[in-house]
Parts: C-alpha cells; sequence; structure tokens
C-alpha cells in the first residue's frame, strides 16, 4: 500500500504523506466526502490529513477524528493559500472540482486527482430527460479519487460525530416527546420542501409526537406547524445548532425528510429514513448512503417517497426559490398515506 504512494511522486522531506482534501460546501456534501477521509487515513500508513472547506460548515467536521488538520476558508482563497503553501501537500483529493478547487490546486503545485461531477448527464436529465446517469452513488464515485492509492471501501457509511455537549439536547424535551419522530422541514430551496399546509396534513394523521428540525430560516413554517397541531409539535428549528440537531436525528424512531443535509447525517446515524423528494431525484447519486451489511446497501433504511412520471422533474439539479411550471406538483401531489405506511414499519 505504501508503494502506491509514489503515483504522487513524493517530494516532502518529511516520512509522512500529507494529504489536502478539498470541498467547500455544503452541509450533506460535505458529510458524503467522510468515507473517503475515514478509508484514506486508515488504509494509507501515517498518513497526515487535511482538509479545506468553507468557515460556514466547520461544525459538520469540526470533532472528526480522522483529519489531522481542518483549514477553514472565510471570503478569499488569498487569506489561507500561504498557510497552505507551507506545508508542502503530497496529494490533493478534489472532492469540489470547480474555479476554485483548481485556483487551490495550481497554486499549491501538488498532484492532484479530482471526482467526474457528472455534469453533462445530468443536464441531458434536467433538460431533455435522457437518462445518461450512472447507477452510482456519489460517496462512490468520490472514493474513485483515491483508488490510485489502493483505497477501497470499507463498507462502513458515512461519519458524522456529535459533540458530547450536544448529546444534552433531549433533556429539555417535553416529557411527551421521550419518543419522537424527527421530521426535516428544512432545505436550501423551496422546490425541495413540502409546503407548510401540506406538512401540517401529514403530521395529523401521525399518531406519536414530533420534533420539527431546520435552521432559523425554518422557524416562521415550524411556528405556523406548531399552532396547527399544538403539544404534538416540538420544534427545533433555529434553537440548535448543527450538533443538537445531530443529536436529536440520533434519538429519533423515524426521519421523515428532504433532499437535505440532515438526511445525510441522519443516514450516518443509522436511522430509518423517509426521503421525500421534489424537484430532485434519487438518481442524481445523493440518496442516504448506508453501512454495507452482508454484501449489499442496508436494506430497508430508506424509503423514498417521489412523484414518478412528471414530465417536467427534475427541473433542475439543485432547486429553484418557486417552482418554474407554477404548481409545483412534485411536492404537493405527494402520497400521505405511502409516507404513513413507511412509518407503520418498525
Amino acid at each position: 500500500m505504501i508503494q502506491s504512494l509514489d503515483y504522487f511522486c513524493i517530494k516532502s522531506n518529511s516520512a509522512l504523506p500529507k494529504f489536502l482534501i478539498i470541498r467547500f460546501s455544503s452541509i450533506g456534501d460535505i458529510v458524503l466526502t467522510t468515507p473517503v477521509i475515514r478509508c484514506l487515513k486508515k488504509q494509507v500508513p501515517d498518513a497526515e490529513l487535511h482538509f479545506l472547506t468553507r468557515s460556514s460548515f466547520r461544525e459538520v467536521l469540526s470533532v472528526n477524528p480522522y483529519i489531522d488538520k481542518l483549514h477553514l476558508l472565510n471570503d478569499s482563497l488569498s487569506e489561507v493559500l500561504p498557510q497552505l503553501k507551507k506545508i508542502k501537500f503530497d496529494g490533493i483529493i478534489d472532492l469540489h472540482h470547480n474555479q476554485r478547487s483548481w485556483l487551490v490546486k495550481r497554486n499549491l503545485k501538488a498532484p492532484s486527482h479530482s471526482f467526474y461531477k457528472l455534469n453533462i448527464e445530468k443536464w441531458l436529465m434536467v433538460n431533455f430527460k435522457i437518462n445518461r446517469l450512472p447507477d452510482k452513488h456519489i460517496v462512490d464515485r468520490y472514493l474513485d479519487s483515491v483508488s490510485h492509492l489502493a483505497v477501497k471501501n470499507d463498507g462502513e457509511g458515512l461519519d458524522f460525530f456529535i459533540s458530547p455537549d450536544a448529546l444534552k439536547i433531549n433533556e429539555p424535551l417535553p416529557i411527551s416527546h421521550q419518543e419522537f419522530i424527527a421530521f426535516v422541514i428544512g432545505a436550501k430551496h423551496a422546490t425541495k420542501r413540502l409546503p407548510v399546509e401540506k406538512i401540517i396534513a401529514l403530521c395529523k394523521q401521525i399518531d406519536k409526537p414530533i420534533v420539527l428540525l431546520g435552521g432559523k430560516e425554518d422557524a416562521e413554517r415550524a411556528n405556523k406547524i406548531v399552532d396547527a397541531l399544538g403539544k404534538k409539535i416540538y420544534s427545533a428549528c433555529g434553537k440548535t445548532n448543527l450538533h443538537e440537531s445531530a443529536a436529536l436525528l440520533k434519538y429519533s424512531t423515524h426521519v421523515i425528510t428532504h433532499d437535505t443535509g440532515l438526511m445525510h447525517i441522519a443516514a450516518a446515524l443509522g436511522k430509518k429514513i423517509i426521503s421525500v423528494w421534489g424537484n430532485t431525484i434519487p438518481q442524481f447519486g445523493m440518496y442516504p448512503y448506508f453501512k454495507d451489511i452482508n454484501g449489499g446497501t442496508q436494506s430497508g433504511m430508506n424509503s423514498v417517497v417521489e412523484v414518478k412520471n412528471l414530465r417536467c422533474r427534475p427541473c433542475s439539479k439543485i432547486g429553484f426559490e418557486k417552482c418554474p411550471k407554477g404548481h409545483l406538483n412534485c411536492l404537493n401531489k405527494i402520497s400521505d398515506s405511502e409516507i404513513l405506511e413507511r412509518l407503520a414499519i418498525k
């Protein structure tokens, strides 16, 4: 395995090979890089592992034990490049693959490998509904970027390490919510989020206490749900940091979630997930990723709920603040009964 490092033409005077992994954003995308972090650290002897991300996403990796040094980008690369140049990396693993990561590689002048983003394939699917997408999760495409180092998928799934203080977040919960379903109502784009009225109608039919999860931007929507349903709902939206939200996911029995970062954290924590898909599709390769058991990904852990055969779906590989067609049928036509059926599975 050490011989495979020759591929990087090591010039460092240090006995320890130094690697820089780049992924600037966002929460879910960074969580999806964690198998690369773990496998590289464990399978390349004495590797010193550095990770470059935006400072706003520091919490995602702040207590990850496989990272030796976390480098944080604020506004300008010029702030972080001098520090990175001093380290003299033996290799760069570019898991963002954009203009900014190209500039990092150009300045550091270390051998690099990037993952294939499928931009053309996604463009064909969004614009012409021509499916050239590979049946391959983005985690496995990320891992291809370190295959030249003889690094292989260990089958252990995603990682998310919760800070010890955050694990106490269940203490303020009402006694009625000691056993609950977590409902992640947030997502960056509106075309990924169920409308509030749809969430209220669904929650009315769920016979267990519910904890709503999301950011400060979701607090107003969460308050409408609480006003409509009362004590059955506890809103943590805007009240918890990322680690505290992860702890609430950990304590839940099931997780209902949109295609968003907390979905991937729930998968890292091994939770049963009902993933609700709006304008995006699982075929983009970013559905919940679990440990491999008996040679295959854990079956029954992720239940996909989506409206199939809509001519306008997917309308984007990311999302919009408003449905381009004006009807939002990808979410308005989601089946409540299908979600309720999946919740009934123990």
